[in-house]
């Protein structure tokens, strides 16, 4: 393998790992997000996240999808991709939730003190 390759395939390592990061972010915000909602201390109420969640939730119990289910796992693939996009954008709709909690750059501070 080249060194150009080598580097190339890191970088791409890099970017999913960041997708990943999102992804558990979301689901790590978005309950303790819900309950300030509820309990009124959170007012500028994230109706794209709240969107979002539902698109993803959606999809993935809708048996209609752009690659059916039971061509196994290219099936599963798809549904993997499209709910894990959809859950970026839940946790960039929560930006304005973890700068009013200050997490904002502490991806891992949503687990402690929610």
């Amino acid at each position: 393998m080249t060194p150009w390759r080598w580097l190339t395939q890191l970088s791409r390592l890099k970017q999913r790992g960041g997708a990943l990061a999102r992804i558990g972010r979301a689901f790590r915000v978005f309950g303790p997000m819900t309950a300030d909602v509820v309990r009124g201390r959170y007012r500028p109420v994230p109706w794209a996240a709240f969107a979002w969640m539902a698109a993803a939730l959606v999809y993935l119990v809708s048996p209609l999808d752009l690659i059916p289910d039971f061509l196994m796992v290219i099936g599963l693939v798809d549904d993997v991709f499209i709910v894990g996009w959809l859950l970026t954008r839940v946790d960039h709709a929560l930006d304005g939730y973890r700068r009013w909690k200050g997490w904002d750059d502490d991806p891992a501070a949503p687990q402690r003190g929610a």
